[in-house]
């Protein structure tokens, strides 16, 4: 957050940040299914790297895709967001293993998606569900709906042209696409529950 607020200084743009850390029970249900459904459906299956997205999308840009797919987890893009500097390197590509791997280890699937929906920019200088929500819904996180939740995590591929208060056709069509995988997405288990596949059917949990 800081580093991007930085990057606004730097372009010579007025300083603008929005952020509200909120824990788990005061976020709607539907967010981090939301999340899942868009970003790594496999997060409460995998320990930090989902190896057949990471496969997936390989093979998706060796074929020359119009879309670069990137294969990150929400375990993954946490580590980025907390502990790493923007950019693309090799050695940042290490550190974000290290981070990834670390964080799988010391914390728990609850704690890593608080993290997470507290620190995605969720749109130009908002960080984070809480602000998003009040910002663009006028509401508090908790009170979210399950279509404004899709619709949120619909402008996470590029949430600083993608805007969830004045949604593109493209947007929308993302939001209907996530709606449809969130019906395969448990709901997100608290604190000490653990997730039991067979409460659901399809996606990514068949036959789990």
């Amino acid at each position: 957050m800081f580093i991007r607020c930085g990057e606004q200084l730097a372009d010579g743009k007025s300083l603008t940040m929005h952020h509200h850390w909120v824990s788990m029970d005061k976020i709607s249900e539907h967010m981090p299914v939301a999340v899942m459904a868009s970003e790594d459906q496999r997060f409460l299956l995998h320990h930090g790297f989902d190896f057949g997205a990471i496969q997936n999308a390989a093979k998706h840009n060796l074929r020359g895709g119009s879309k670069i797919h990137g294969g990150s987890t929400i375990s993954q893009q946490t580590a980025k967001n907390v502990f790493l500097w923007p950019g693309r390197s090799w050695v940042r590509k290490g550190f974000e293993v290290y981070f990834t791997f670390l964080i799988e280890t010391l914390w728990s699937k609850q704690r890593i998606m608080e993290v997470y929906l507290n620190s995605i920019e969720m749109g130009d200088g908002i960080y984070g569900v809480d602000a998003v929500a009040e910002y663009h819904f006028h509401k508090n996180a908790k009170d979210l709906f399950r279509g404004e939740c899709a619709l949120i995590a619909a402008t996470l591929p590029n949430p600083r042209r993608f805007d969830s208060s004045n949604p593109s056709a493209y947007m929308r069509k993302r939001k209907r696409r996530i709606e449809r995988e969130m019906k395969f997405i448990p709901v997100f288990p608290e604190e000490g529950e653990d997730v039991d596949p067979k409460t659901v059917v399809g996606g990514a949990y068949r036959g789990k």
